[in-house]
């Protein structure tokens, strides 16, 4: 499958990141600079997979503001068919972000009451019932809520649909239809949540957990440290390459679940594929914006510095 065709339904909103530039100080107010770009966590991952080579299509939901008008924009630039909603009199959701001047998100506000309101009515539209048609796979994200989540599962039937957590508290969601997916990306934290485990538990332990919640594969990253994955085949492990520079940390892991599912859908086994999604993820940290450009050669580089995946007991 050379140009996949992929569906993302969920978050694409505005972004904003405060980055400091003095350490962070409790109850202080602290130096800095505040940017602004279109993001979220589907929109993201599917920009990467578009920029791996897939056809993408976006179904979201979004107001009839500036904000909304430059989602639009970005929809459009990218390539990608636009089959959200407006809502005139609405606020397009957004999600600001505080980071340390070492990159890491110290709080975040997610103001994403659109998500909430309008995404289950969205799984009943005749549009999306005829793009599924046409799709090799579904990307979807926790920013539904559980009853949206569900009915996408209904309506998706035999078409592959992966998911990203988005977080711990957006991850419970999932847990309806774990047994739909096709793959699950998620993160330490949020994973332990879905298995019932302690987050600094063996990776052994929440893979058992997941397994028993009914996740056939998954991906769990935590940070700079080891990625796990887990399939039939049993459980693997890389050690990404430190990055030769940190920028932004944003859009890491959405940035791996595009280009790891794209490499699934070409019919790439999970320790390969998950190679080239470490390798887009470090390509994210190095760059300002959530979506690096993943030019051919600047990923070749970075893919030949990640090493193969070991497998775990």
């Amino acid at each position: 499958m050379k140009h996949p065709r992929i569906l993302a339904v969920g978050g694409a909103h505005v972004d904003r990141r405060g980055r400091m530039t003095a350490p962070f100080v409790p109850g202080a107010s602290i130096p800095g600079a505040m940017s602004e770009e279109v993001g979220g966590g589907a929109f993201n991952a599917l920009r990467g997979a578009v920029r791996r080579g897939a056809v993408g299509a976006l179904m979201s939901v979004r107001g009839g503001d500036a904000a909304g008008e430059a989602v639009a924009a970005e929809i459009g630039a990218n390539g990608i068919t636009d089959l959200s909603a407006v809502f005139l009199d609405r606020a397009t959701p957004s999600y600001t972000a505080l980071l340390d001047r070492d990159g890491d998100v110290v709080a975040a506000l997610a103001d994403m009451g659109l998500y909430e309101l309008a995404f289950p009515k969205q799984m009943r539209r005749a549009k999306l019932r005829e793009s599924l048609a046409t799709q090799d796979a579904v990307l979807c994200d926790g920013n539904l809520p559980e009853v949206a989540l569900w009915r996408l599962a209904e309506v998706v039937g035999a078409t592959p649909l992966f998911a990203i957590a988005i977080s711990p508290a957006k991850a419970v969601r999932l847990r309806p239809i774990l047994d739909r997916l096709s793959c699950l990306f998620m993160n330490r934290r949020e994973a332990a949540v879905l298995a019932g485990t302690d987050a600094d538990a063996d990776a052994a332990d929440i893979v058992r957990g997941l397994m028993t919640a009914g996740l056939r594969r998954g991906v769990v990253t935590a940070g700079g440290s080891a990625v796990f994955a887990y399939d039939a085949q049993g459980l693997l492990v890389i050690a990404p390459p430190p990055p030769r520079r940190v920028v932004d940390v944003t859009g890491a892991g959405d940035a791996l679940a595009g280009a790891t599912t794209v490499a699934l859908l070409r019919g790439e086994p999970l320790d390969s594929a998950l190679r080239h999604g470490i390798a887009a993820a470090v390509l994210a940290i190095e760059c300002a914006s959530a979506v690096p450009e993943l030019a051919q050669t600047a990923f070749d580089e970075v893919l030949a510095l990640v090493p193969q995946a070991s497998e775990m007991a």
